[in-house]
């Protein structure tokens, strides 16, 4: 059995710094190492529309702003199969199939949905096709028989069902899928990135991102107004590193290189952070260094993407490419899943020749 990786992004939106470091980073570093047979990643346009149904364009305009986030981050079509979900239809199916192998209670209990129900003021009239996506992507994991997902620490619910379903079918049927392990990011911090305003998580709908398609003005301003250390009022007062979104951000992003580079006064950050906490130190510098770490990686993102922006209908030829190669793997999956459970009624000789005999015999 191969290697093979599967991770993907809801096209709700552009990208943010959120994705970057909770696994869009990895992903690159992933595929430049080429340890896995396989890499495919994906737009999960299904799953963005189980909550924005009655906003298909949403949908159709955000397929192209993470297509061109993907390629400026580093992700290289020619080292990995980038694909729109929709477009490969043996999802659908082995959704429907895997729906059959877990009950409601299950997906009730999944702490991922209970979350997103809330989040999304769900709780009186939640649409079934938001209720069942945790059983949509253990169709879009185990289609691909994918060994690793990197995903950040929430989604680990979400891989756990994943495991079950694999278990529970393997069990029924014959061993055909695959369970998955989840691959966390390496740098703890990076696991869940609070928003600029200090709240738990990045999220579009909070206003609380930094994209990676901002200008460096923007990403300036939105630094700028960073949340950091509410009781820290004076530069002389002592500071609070914990829970200060600045100090999160130069944990997920700053090397001691980048001090080399842009406050030689210190060697790394811990040093920073000591002078922070004695006092003595201003917010204003500490986001002026973190603005620079950030372009340091945003600037040649952004340069990449403009790029990219030039030659709209080649990103689509792209990602038509790389779904007709996802279909070839899906189909091949599907060919396995249907013989397992005995449905590949038409291309089974020997049940069309017993029942034949069958008949015959009457």
């Amino acid at each position: 059995m191969g290697k093979v990786i599967l991770t993907g992004d809801r096209p709700t939106g552009k990208l943010h710094l959120g994705h970057y470091v909770g696994s869009l980073r990895r992903r690159v570093q992933l595929q430049d190492e080429g340890n896995y047979d396989n890499m495919f990643v994906f737009m999960a346009d299904v799953q963005a529309l189980t909550d924005n149904a009655d906003n298909p364009e949403k949908i159709r305009q955000n397929i192209i702003e993470v297509a061109l986030d993907y390629l400026a981050a580093g992700l290289d079509p020619a080292k990995c199969t980038l694909f729109v979900q929709s477009q490969v239809a043996e999802l659908a199916e082995l959704t429907t199939y895997l729906m059959n192998l877990i009950t409601v209670s299950r997906v009730q209990r999944n702490p991922t949905v209970k979350t997103e129900i809330k989040m999304r003021n769900f709780e009186a009239n939640i649409p079934l096709g938001f209720f069942c996506y945790p059983v949509s992507q253990a169709a879009d994991i185990t289609l691909f028989k994918a060994t690793t997902v990197p995903a950040g620490e929430d989604q680990e619910p979400m891989l756990e069902v994943t495991r079950e379903l694999v278990r529970r079918f393997n069990q029924t049927y014959g061993e055909v899928l695959v369970e998955p392990e989840i691959m966390l990011p390496e740098n703890a911090t990076a696991r869940r990135l609070p928003g600029t305003d200090g709240k738990e998580k990045m999220s579009k709908s909070l206003g609380n991102c930094i994209y990676l398609s901002d200008s460096a003005d923007e990403v300036w301003q939105k630094v700028r107004s960073m949340y950091t250390d509410p009781n820290h009022l004076n530069v002389s007062d002592p500071g609070t590193v914990e829970g200060n979104a600045v100090f999160t951000y130069l944990d997920a992003f700053c090397t001691d290189a980048d001090f080399a580079e842009f406050w030689p006064e210190y060697a790394c950050l811990d040093e920073l952070k000591d002078h922070y906490r004695r006092g003595g130190l201003g917010d204003m510098k500490c986001k002026k260094f973190l603005y620079s770490v950030l372009e340091k990686t945003l600037a040649p993102m952004r340069e990449r993407r403009h790029g990219f922006e030039q030659d709209i209908p080649a990103i689509y030829d792209m990602l038509r490419q790389g779904t007709e190669r996802a279909r070839e793997t899906a189909a091949q999956t599907m060919d396995e899943v249907r013989r397992a459970m005995r449905i590949n009624y038409f291309d089974d000789a020997e049940l069309i020749r017993s029942q034949a005999e069958k008949y015959r015999a009457k």
